[in-house]
């Protein structure tokens, strides 16, 4: 279970969860399969998610669904000694994550789980627009 990635990783990571597709599939193909399909997973792709499980990154798993306010998997982070990984989670909607993550010297993180926090409001709010349900 990877837990710390370089710099430029974690930089290219956030460019993936921002949208930029050549990025994320550049991600899956060069060792880092996980934060690539990560992007998937936050985007709802059940396949995607079930990979994180299956692939040995409930911790990745954790994040998606603490950012969707499962406080189950919040507890999880911070019971496998995760908790930085858990202030990520919370970061976008806590402005005191945010805040341990910058003091604790994890700014990088910090601005990924303001992104991904970003990204899972702007799923919300497409799916509860009835302007953009399916006309099928």
């Amino acid at each position: 279970m990877r837990t710390e990635y370089p710099a430029k990783i974690l930089l290219a990571w956030g460019e993936a969860i921002s949208g930029n597709v050549r990025i994320r599939d550049w991600l899956i193909k060069n060792g880092y399969p996980e934060l690539g399909i990560f992007v998937f997973a936050l985007h709802l792709k059940a396949d995607a998610r079930k990979w994180l499980m299956e692939h040995g990154h409930p911790h990745l798993m954790a994040v998606i669904r603490g950012i969707e306010d499962d406080d189950k998997a919040l507890e999880w982070l911070e019971a496998h000694d995760l908790l930085v990984l858990r202030k990520v989670a919370e970061c976008g909607g806590d402005k005191e994550a945010f805040q341990w993550l910058v003091k604790n010297e994890h700014r990088e993180l910090a601005m990924l789980g303001l992104k991904m926090w970003s990204i899972k409001m702007q799923i919300e709010d497409d799916h509860n627009d009835p302007h953009k349900f399916s006309r099928e």
